[in-house]
Parts: structure tokens; sequence; C-alpha cells
């Protein structure tokens, strides 16, 4: 019995679990409700909901430290975004969502 290739593709799906738990582990609270949004509210998009946030910030009359907690979402989700690129995932499948 041929033993499997060293570094091959069993080996490189286990090192990509393990990043993603990992990176999953170190989500913040904030994180996970901006992952939980996006599966329930935009379609498991992240653009529709970075769309919204941004055109809220754009708009009229707002309150500072909301536009301050909007600009650190678009930062968690453009952060979460690449991520999901990188690993070709959606953290909403690995994310348990409240």
């Amino acid at each position: 019995m041929a033993k499997p290739a060293r570094g091959g593709k069993e080996s490189t799906n286990a090192k990509m679990d393990k990043v993603v738990a990992e990176y999953i582990d170190r989500l913040g609270d904030e994180h996970k409700m901006l992952v939980a949004l996006k599966a329930h509210l935009y379609g498991g998009s992240w653009e529709p909901m970075l769309d919204d946030l941004r055109n809220r910030l754009a708009g009229k009359p707002y309150i500072f430290k909301l536009a301050n907690r909007i600009q650190d979402d678009i930062e968690r989700i453009e952060q979460m975004q690449k991520f999901e690129a990188e690993h070709d995932i959606d953290l909403a499948d690995c994310v348990e969502l409240p």
C-alpha cells in the first residue's frame, strides 16, 4: 500500500482547516455579528453590507459614535472579506451564528 505523497492535497486541506479554525477562534463578537448579518440580511454577500454602511456614513446628520462604529465595521468586513477570498471560504459556514 502506497503512502500519500507528503504535502499532498490532504495535507494542504488539513493546514487550511487549521488556518481557518485559528482565524475564527480569534474573531471577536463584533466580527461574528457582522458574519451573522451578512448571512441573514445581506444574502451572504459583503458588498451590499459595505455599500449600506458607506451610504449611512455619507448621509446627513449622524451620531459621531455611530460613525466611528460604522468605520470600524467596514474595516472588520474588509479584513474578513480578504480572508474569505484568500482561503476560498464563507465564514458564515464556519462561524457559529447567534
